[in-house]
């Protein structure tokens, strides 16, 4: 007879969560159940129960996990830039890295099926989240570098490094390694940014 396995462990909650993202790289976010995610910890089917009453639970703390990681990362490559308009590109690049870096929290965080309602730790970590780039497209209004109604700019800088984000994690892109997608992010921003679209409408009015 094999030995019974713990039902106690040194951080459990820790050790379900990490058990639960290499079962979600391997199968997805819909396909695991909470007795594979014990057996993959190395502890008994009722430990899981200590932190997680049901599979939702569990996602909502990854993707919580994920949020609060994402929030740190885009803040802190931010932080590095000396002007409004490169603190909000460093912070886009920063999510397209966190992507890269963290594709199973990122795929859990946006399309993992678990309720925001029920779990609003989630949905609280994501809020703060989207608010470093809403801060960040407030600034830029603020310096009149650029125009327009906050909430549709917020939308318009997320919409654009998600979805670069998405297609790259997903295998969509022509490019394989990090640094070829970070450059490719940062054409796109580059491209997009006011400043640069006025710089060349007047280099073409110059030389017309």
């Amino acid at each position: 007879m094999g030995h019974p396995k713990p039902y106690h462990h040194g951080n459990l909650q820790e050790a379900l969560l990490q058990s639960a993202i290499r079962l979600i790289a391997e199968v997805g976010p819909t396909a695991f159940t909470l007795r594979e995610v014990a057996r993959q910890a190395g502890v008994s089917h009722n430990a899981p129960y200590r932190h997680f009453h049901d599979k939702d639970a569990l996602l909502a703390a990854v993707a919580t996990q994920g949020y609060g990681e994402l929030t740190d990362a885009m803040l802190e490559a931010a932080s590095r830039a000396s002007n409004v308009l490169d603190r909000l590109k460093q912070a886009g690049l920063a999510y397209v890295s966190f992507a890269l870096r963290r594709p199973e929290h990122f795929t859990v965080m946006f399309d993992a099926p678990f309720s925001r309602q029920t779990h609003p730790e989630a949905a609280d970590a994501a809020e703060r989240a989207f608010s470093v780039l809403v801060s960040l497209v407030k600034s830029c209004l603020e310096k009149k570098l650029m125009s327009g109604n906050l909430p549709d700019l917020a939308l318009l800088a997320w919409s654009m490094v998600h979805g670069i984000a998405k297609l790259a994690i997903t295998g969509r892109l022509p490019y394989r390694s990090k640094a070829e997608i970070l450059k490719f992010a940062e054409f796109v921003i580059d491209e997009s940014l006011p400043v640069n679209r006025r710089k060349k409408v007047r280099s073409r009015h110059a030389h017309a």
